[in-house]
């Protein structure tokens, strides 16, 4: 485990973690012409007469938007937009270091949905794609589907697509290990908030049959009478069986476990009730729903949200990449298809010989990844 001080921490956070830096240099008058009056009047008087040469002549065609309200922070919960920041600032980074996007955190200060798309559709011209980022649900749910509605840019919520895309990355490397098809195993899922309902819909997109979502009340079926709207037309796509109870009567002969909840949840008495060769996802952050440590003689499996053990399902595997190609391809929506290639290009770069359960997803620092996932991306984008 990776030992940092709390001194440490601050040191690195004081003034910030981001700068904004010149391409260009400005040392004398023909540079400055050049890259301010007179010579960007030509540029502008471009833009207006052709709005399409926009995104090559700007920053906008290689910047993302990380948009927050700081309502769900990593596990923290409800922190608010300021306290949200350092969060934002380290997403620009992974952004900038992995795929060479330029990104920019907005953190806005309102939890009314109808404020945060207005906002968000007002300051839309000066980037090339959106990311939402730690905004509670359902209100995520309309903010992303009303943005990707009436904007005309990429718009991804990476607390729901990024965690699906490589959450379905290590469990395609994860049921090769236990020799079971995504179709034929019973999959648990807690936590059926933002993560938890994408990873579920991407789960289904490609293939799996029986799923059976959890929230703090057990498993979401047909019995319950409190579910929200969200959560009841999440029963009509999962719990074929209409399996009812705790965490603990469903989660009998599962094969796979999915946990984006929170610490605690799951125990090792659950595990024992899985199937001979449990694969257990416990990704909630900073702490997991069982530390790998009490499971270890008995999980096949095991990941974590968390860089200190093996197996970190991180979404840094997957925005710099996914944006890159999105850019690349000058694609202007985000599919399915797109999610899912990405999903399995980050899983094709462990090899045959590599696969262990140690061992079921590339390493974060892995330079070949966002490589390969803007082109997988780029390629299903020109094609779509």
């Amino acid at each position: 485990m990776i030992q940092i001080s709390r001194e440490e921490i601050f040191e690195l956070h004081k003034n910030g973690k981001i700068s904004i830096e010149n391409r260009t240099s400005l040392d004398n008058y023909t540079q400055l012409s050049l890259a301010y009056t007179p010579g960007v009047a030509e540029v502008c008087k471009e833009i207006a007469n052709d709005p399409k040469i926009y995104p090559d002549y700007t920053i906008a065609g290689n910047t993302v938007a990380i948009v927050t309200d700081g309502t769900a922070i990593l596990g923290l919960g409800d922190l608010g937009p300021k306290a949200a920041m350092p969060v934002m600032e380290g997403k620009a980074m992974l952004f900038k270091a992995f795929g060479g996007v330029n990104a920019f955190p907005i953190l806005i200060d309102t939890q009314d949905v109808e404020e945060i798309i207005k906002t968000v559709k007002l300051i839309a011209p000066t980037f090339g794609g959106i990311n939402l980022e730690d905004i509670a649900a359902p209100r995520c749910f309309e903010i992303e589907r009303r943005l990707i509605d009436e904007l005309d840019i990429p718009v991804f919520h990476d607390d729901q697509h990024g965690t699906a895309v490589v959450t379905l990355a290590g469990l395609i490397n994860a049921l090769k290990i236990v020799h079971k098809n995504l179709s034929d195993v019973k999959i648990v899922v807690n936590g059926i908030g933002a993560a938890g309902t994408s990873i579920t819909n991407l789960l289904l997109a490609n293939g799996a049959r029986n799923i059976i979502g959890c929230d703090r009340s057990g498993a979401l079926s047909n019995v319950r009478e409190d579910l929200n709207g969200a959560k009841k037309k999440y029963v009509t796509r999962t719990n074929p069986n209409n399996e009812s109870g705790l965490l603990q009567d469903v989660i009998k002969n599962a094969d796979v476990f999915i946990g984006v909840s929170g610490p605690g949840s799951l125990t090792r008495e659950m595990v024992l009730t899985m199937s001979k060769t449990p694969v257990v996802f416990a990704m909630a952050n900073p702490t997991p729903e069982i530390m790998p440590e009490e499971i270890a003689d008995i999980g096949a499996i095991i990941a974590t949200g968390r860089s200190d053990y093996p197996n970190q399902i991180n979404n840094v595997l997957c925005f710099p990449g996914l944006f890159r190609g999105l850019f690349d391809a000058k694609a202007r929506k985000i599919t399915v298809d797109m999610l899912t290639a990405a999903a399995r290009s980050i899983s094709s770069i462990v090899t045959e010989e590599e696969l262990a359960s140690g061992k079921i997803i590339p390493s974060v620092f892995d330079k070949q990844v966002a490589l390969v996932v803007a082109e997988a991306v780029k390629l299903v984008a020109a094609r779509q």
